[in-house]
């Protein structure tokens, strides 16, 4: 692995002499993983965002500039992605738009914090929004919000006496477990199995075979999209009989593209969802995201475009480009659908960066994520 002093050595002699932001021009820096395990999501982030830009210049961009949007792949590297965050910085972006992965985030958002440089990002462990940085803000609710709104699934829908939980040991999945293992402590549901796995992981036979034996009443399965397919893939191999159950990634469209028939009937908590096409605002991104790229967007590519779109709202608010007015702008701040239509739903943000917002239940059925009901935010 590349060295973080010479990562940060290419970043500022590729930045030596970057011509300066033009006059009539707002650029924003993409950062985001678009290779390495990361890029299913980084590539979905990326191409929502992408959609929100070529929308907002057709619109008249942001207090009247055109908005540029150079993009810095991280290649899922946590030290990488810092490098580039310092590099988009000194390129002259006035926001940074990822990353996505918690890891890359929780190392790259001092950078931005020392500029005073807002920075929306699609990661979710609950460390991000508590360690009291105001340039950065979720495009969705925490693990320590969104994991919550499943224990009434398990505890009076499911009736689960007894759970096990699969987790990718990661920031990310480290977060969502301990959210979880204090839910379940608080609803009086036993665990009885707790299996780690790690990211890019490959095989999980092992895991599957710990979980059979334990004889949960359900599954909680918190991973990254491509070790969540290969889970369900083992899963269905090995006839696993209990409902599995995620939050954010186990039903979106990529799992299900990769794992097949064997994402049928999984069940998860997600913050957006392009399926919810019963709202409006939803229905319309879908359909210009399915147009524009040729695939169905996931709900990365819904954040991405909602970073994107704040991004030029909350601007145009404080009126100048300005990362202090801006960060003062976002504590507690409501954007409301009637006003702001680009956010999809109503969205709110505490003085963390924490975001509330509407969201929904959802379930594979015959081969496509469906809507199965919703959850108000909280």
């Amino acid at each position: 692995m590349k060295s973080y002093a010479v990562l940060l050595g290419v970043a500022f002699a590729l930045s030596a002499g970057a011509p300066a932001q033009a006059a009539d021009t707002i650029k924003l820096g993409m950062v985001a993983e678009l290779s390495g395990a990361g890029a299913p999501a980084g590539t979905n982030w990326r191409d929502g965002a992408k959609l929100a830009v070529s929308e907002i210049n057709a619109a008249g961009g942001i207090l009247g500039k055109k908005v540029e949007m150079p993009e810095f792949d991280t290649q899922t590297d946590p030290q990488v992605s810092r490098a580039l965050v310092q590099k988009a910085i000194d390129d002259g972006v006035v926001a940074i738009i990822g990353t996505v992965y918690s890891g890359s985030t929780m190392v790259n958002m001092l950078v931005a914090k020392q500029n005073s440089i807002p920075q929306f990002v699609g990661s979710e462990a609950p460390a991000i929004v508590e360690k009291g940085n105001p340039f950065v803000y979720r495009t969705s609710s925490g693990a320590q919000k969104g994991v919550p709104a499943l224990t009434p699934y398990f505890k009076d829908t499911l009736k689960a006496k007894k759970v096990g939980v699969a987790w990718v040991n990661n920031e990310f999945g480290k977060g969502g477990r301990t959210v979880f293992l204090a839910e379940m402590k608080k609803a009086g549901i036993e665990v009885v199995a707790d299996v780690a796995s790690e990211q890019a992981q490959t095989d999980y036979a092992a895991d599957i075979a710990k979980l059979k034996s334990a004889g949960p009443d359900a599954v909680f399965v918190y991973m990254n999209q491509e070790e969540s397919a290969r889970f369900l893939i083992e899963a269905r191999k090995q006839a696993l009989p209990m409902p599995l159950v995620g939050e954010v990634t186990l039903t979106e469209a990529k799992v299900i593209e990769l794992a097949g028939p064997a994402a049928e009937g999984a069940i998860a908590h997600v913050g957006v969802t392009a399926t919810a096409t019963e709202v409006p605002g939803i229905a319309a991104f879908s359909k210009a995201f399915e147009e524009s790229f040729k695939r169905k967007p996931t709900h990365d590519a819904i954040k991405g475009y909602v970073g994107v779109w704040a991004t030029k709202y909350v601007t145009e608010k404080v009126g100048k480009v300005d990362g202090e007015a801006f960060a003062k702008a976002m504590s507690g701040l409501c954007l409301k659908v009637a006003d702001h239509p680009k956010m999809l739903l109503d969205t709110c943000w505490d003085n963390r960066g924490e975001m509330s917002r509407p969201s929904f239940m959802v379930q594979v059925k015959n081969g496509a994520p469906v809507v199965i009901g919703t959850v108000p935010a909280n």
